[in-house]
């Protein structure tokens, strides 16, 4: 198969350490700074405070963070955070932000697939696009995307198919999609299903392409 996949059940909380992630769960709690990488973050649990360059965020769910290459800070509180450093990261245009996820308006891609962005250049991350898939039941059409990505699952129960093989989806599963890995998500429950995206080179997730190289964003969304 051309990707890789784990659980996050690991003990040191780390799930990736491919290419150009490291992809760990993380305590929200401690003092931090990444000599090398930038860091995207995302609150699954609890609740604290991040204070970056003198200033004092909420933390919550749904609550996303980028912090600059070189950047310290600290947070406080009891939770847990799907933190991606992305490693050799070009220049930022702000050391930090901190982002209310669930305040943010939904774009929209077709076959009923929606999306909702967080870290990406707009914001001064412009190492990579972090966003919350919202992928309804059902199946889209084989594809490929021209950015390497990492996927942990939030909320439903799936599958991603690759090379005719299949491998099953669960809150607390990982992914690692290679750029141009033919590949499809499917949703095979009743419910909507929730997904942590953090892809690089920056971009959209509804660009999407064909196996045959078509584009495919107009028809069938962002995966």
């Amino acid at each position: 198969m051309q990707f890789a996949m784990h659980e996050s059940d690991a003990s040191d909380g780390r799930l990736f350490d491919v290419g150009p992630f490291t992809q760990r769960v993380v305590p929200l709690a401690g003092e931090r700074v990444e000599a090398d990488a930038d860091e995207v973050l995302y609150v699954l649990e609890g609740s604290g405070r991040a204070t970056l360059a003198g200033e004092t965020h909420p933390l919550n769910p749904g609550t996303a963070v980028f912090v600059g290459r070189g950047t310290a800070w600290n947070a406080d509180g009891d939770g847990r955070a799907v933190s991606v450093l992305v490693h050799d990261p070009p220049p930022a245009s702000a050391t930090h932000a901190v982002l209310d996820l669930t305040m943010v308006e939904k774009g929209t891609a077709t076959a009923g697939r929606q999306f909702v962005l967080g870290a990406r250049p707009d914001n001064g991350c412009a190492s990579v696009t972090q966003f919350i898939g919202l992928v309804p039941p059902g199946r889209a059409p084989d594809h490929f995307h021209t950015y390497d990505e990492v996927i942990y699952i939030l909320e439903g129960e799936g599958a991603l198919h690759i090379d005719g093989e299949s491998a099953p989806l669960r809150p607390g599963s990982c992914v690692h999609l290679p750029a141009r890995a033919v590949h499809c998500l499917e949703n095979t429950g009743d419910s909507e299903l929730r997904l942590l995206g953090v892809f690089r080179p920056a971009g959209s997730p509804a660009e999407a392409y064909y196996p045959d190289g078509t584009l495919a964003v107009s028809e069938m969304g962002d995966r």
